[in-house]
């Protein structure tokens, strides 16, 4: 059936496609103009005065003027903005503060500002546009496309919006998608993730869905849900569904269950979307990496992983990175952030153009559901859960458990207790408590049915360091992870193990 929207489409990605390209073709000119750019504009900044950006000609110049921070390193500055003064960051103040959950000290607050906002809207346009002009399939602008997605409902602090990422990017979605997607507005703006997933259902089975979009876990539920009320397999249910958008979280755990639940393959897109920038996207449906975006007001530069923690470590930009290494990057942009470790690691799939791959955290953490826990968040969990009593706990580690042989996904607590509590249920029921007042994520996956509950397995005396014997990191500075994403080491702490 001919639709001028689908026609449209068309034409409209080629043109994209060249403009991207433009770039993608002269990555070292783009990202030097990227420099030069963000350095002229904020050089009468308190940042830009601070750190004498008048006198910054060039990237060993920005080396010297500005160290590498993290959130709390730059604290002092973002909490300037946040009260409300100007020119702090970036010149005047930002449009929204995306809300996220802290590292060590409560929520974080990164600027959007008028110039960053665009970025973050036009990149998750064109990773669709690319795909259209590669694949010349375009019928699915037809049809209804949702979005799972925070709540769009914003708060106010000191006159500027604050809310989730996602929460503000609906207030942008373009004019020509408006009719196409889903949820509506009213959906959207339910608070409770159980009740909203409900009301999706209902809203979108009757409707012609093509376009599915979201992290991993969220969506699952969502499959879940359509399959418990029609007892269809999604794809037949959505005939016409074709394409599913993701990011936050890597989705070689969740392929096999997706394809299970839709009862067919369907083509996908990559994203790799954060508060602090919309960084990369899958630009070819058989490409492992997606494409860095240089374009957007994010100048890069990268720090080898195995180097980073270490006094001065060297800092490159994309002219110097190389193939299989792993990297932390660091950004700075037309946010207002000043050489900034996302806590990211990421590696290079190809240089012509440059593509990457999200590979893990700089800093132990878990997150295979989008919930960003780290360690000191953990530690003050347990630390909490305690206190007062007479429990003893020698050593201890977490791990996902993805793929439970019953029920939700959760995460297991191996504690090698010196002195056990006589009720390990209410010890788990303390440590979850101080853990979802800490970690809003986690908070929203388990009020959302997404994760039950956490678990604890005790491991038996020394079993640690049978542990790290057995790895051959028995002794001196190793340590224990007090987190992993995966069950390298849990499998081996499993009790039975050592038996």
């Amino acid at each position: 059936m001919f639709s001028i929207k689908s026609a449209l489409a068309k034409p409209f990605a080629f043109f994209i496609k060249r403009s991207v390209l433009k770039w993608a073709n002269n990555p070292i000119e783009t990202q030097d103009a990227v420099f030069k750019n963000l350095i002229d504009e904020a050089r009468d900044t308190s940042f830009g005065k601070d750190h004498e950006f008048s006198n910054i000609k060039s990237h060993s110049d920005f080396i010297t003027q500005v160290p590498i921070r993290d959130y709390e390193d730059l604290k002092p500055y973002v909490e300037r903005v946040v009260a409300g003064e100007p020119d702090i960051l970036w010149k005047g103040k930002p449009l929204y503060f995306a809300k996220t959950s802290g590292t060590t000290s409560g929520a974080k607050y990164i600027p959007i500002t008028r110039e960053s906002m665009p970025t973050h809207i036009e990149a998750a346009r064109n990773a669709i546009l690319m795909y259209i002009a590669e694949t010349g399939n375009s019928d699915f602008v037809n049809g209804k496309m949702i979005f799972l997605q925070g709540s769009p409902v914003l708060h106010e602090k000191n006159g500027i919006q604050l809310g989730r990422l996602s929460g503000i990017v609906a207030h942008f979605v373009p004019k020509y998608l408006q009719k196409n997607r889903m949820p509506s507005w009213e959906t959207n703006c339910i608070e409770d993730w159980e009740t909203k997933v409900e009301a999706i259902v209902d809203e979108t089975l009757p409707e012609n869905m093509t376009v599915i979009s979201g992290i991993p876990s969220w969506v699952q539920m969502y499959f879940e849900k359509i399959n418990q009320k029609t007892g269809k397999k999604v794809g037949d249910v959505f005939k016409n569904f074709n394409l599913f958008i993701f990011g936050g979280v890597n989705y070689e755990p969740y392929r096999a269950k997706f394809e299970s639940l839709i009862g067919r393959k369907v083509d996908s897109i990559e994203l790799y979307p954060a508060s602090e920038g919309f960084f990369a996207y899958q630009d070819q449906q058989n490409e492992r990496g997606m494409l860095l975006q240089l374009n957007s007001g994010i100048f890069y530069e990268f720090v080898e992983a195995e180097a980073f923690f270490d006094k001065d470590p060297k800092r490159v930009t994309i002219k110097d990175v190389a193939l299989k290494t792993n990297y932390v990057m660091i950004i700075s942009s037309t946010a207002g952030l000043w050489a900034y470790n996302i806590g990211d690691t990421v590696e290079f799939t190809s240089l012509k153009p440059y593509r990457v791959i999200v590979s893990g955290r700089i800093k132990h953490f878990i997150s295979a559901f989008g919930e960003h826990v780290i360690g000191k968040e953990v530690e003050q969990a347990l630390k909490e859960a305690v206190e007062g009593s007479n429990v003893e706990v020698s050593e201890f580690t977490v791990a996902p458990q993805i793929s439970p042989s019953s029920g939700l996904p959760y995460h297991e607590w191996f504690i090698e207790f010196e002195n056990e509590p006589e009720n390990l249920p209410q010890l788990a029921k303390k440590i979850e408590a101080s853990l979802q007042t800490q970690n809003s994520y986690y908070f929203d996956l388990i009020g959302g049915k997404v994760l039950q509950p956490l678990k604890i397995t005790v491991v038996k005396k020394n079993g640690f360091q049978d542990y790290m014997k057995s790895i051959g990191k028995l002794g001196g500075q190793n340590k224990i992870p007090r987190l992993s994403n995966d069950r390298k080491i849990a499998d081996i702490l499993i009790p039975k193990k050592f038996n």
